[in-house]
């Protein structure tokens, strides 16, 4: 398990949460690799984005906004008919296409080991967007409960802990793909070497990019399939370490394409949220 995501979360801070449902930003090949999302209604996350112990679930999604008020907030997109994400921990932004679905500010996305009751995160990320939320809905292990799978999903965090850029992109990117797909095995992914990477804002940092191979054929779910993962690490404006990732299925008709992966991480920013 990568450094950067194997220490157990931090307590979290006191806080209501509610609406804890199974928000899958890829299609995991079996249930308890499901990612798992949660609307955080009173407070802030952690600086370093790391849900801490599961909720209790909910089977419905909270009835707010699909857009991000403040995620969005006065901070226009960068590309002309695309939607802004803003995660205003970290005082950064990025755009996404307008067919994908921005979750309101609060949402924690993440993987976590198969098996665990208590949903412990292997990684996670904060203020998501997703592509076809819904793309794949199964109820393998059939014990009444739907889990819902979508194309993709891309979303930001912290990576206190970190050792460099490329450590954390390189941890994160392959994280992952295990954690959505492969998990247990580690064998069939393939993670690139970081390449120094550059925004269209001019914020430098590191990109890794993994993916998985011979899924389908080991794993027969509904919704079983490889996936890939892209994710772009840098330091914010405090000079910590935080990232932009993105996964999701691979090898299906409606994969989400590298260029476009690519297009939406040039929008990654800094930007000033001191009056949001």
């Amino acid at each position: 398990m990568p450094a950067s995501s194997a220490a157990a979360p931090p307590e979290p801070p006191k806080r209501r949460r509610t609406a804890l449902i199974a928000v899958v930003a890829a299609a995991a090949v079996v249930v308890a690799s499901a990612v798992t999302g949660f609307l955080v209604l009173d407070g802030k996350d952690k600086k370093d984005d790391n849900a801490g112990p599961g909720p209790t679930k909910s089977s419905a999604a909270p009835s707010g906004p699909t857009g991000n008020p403040r995620a969005g907030g006065a901070v226009e997109p960068t590309v002309a008919g695309w939607r802004t994400v803003v995660n205003a921990d970290h005082g950064l932004a990025f755009d996404v296409p307008p067919a994908w679905q921005v979750k309101s500010n609060g949402w924690v996305n993440w993987v976590s080991k198969d098996g665990d009751p208590e949903e412990k995160p292997l990684i996670a990320m904060s203020n998501p967007a997703f592509l076809e939320e819904k793309w794949c809905v199964a109820d393998d292990d059939k014990d009444g409960n739907e889990e819902e799978f979508s194309l993709g999903a891309t979303g930001s965090r912290g990576n206190n802990g970190a050792t460099s850029t490329e450590d954390a992109a390189t941890k994160d990117a392959t994280t992952w793909v295990y954690g959505g797909f492969t998990q247990p095995d580690r064998k069939n992914i393939t993670t690139k070497p970081a390449e120094s990477f550059t925004t269209a804002s001019g914020l430098t940092g590191s990109l890794v990019t993994a993916s998985s191979t011979g899924v389908k054929e080991k794993k027969h779910g509904k919704c079983s399939s490889d996936g890939k993962s892209a994710v772009f690490a840098f330091k914010d404006a405090e000079g910590d370490f935080a990232s932009w990732s993105f996964f999701g299925v691979k090898g299906v008709k409606d994969e989400v394409p590298d260029a476009t992966v690519r297009k939406i991480v040039s929008t990654v920013r800094l930007v000033d949220v001191s009056d949001s």
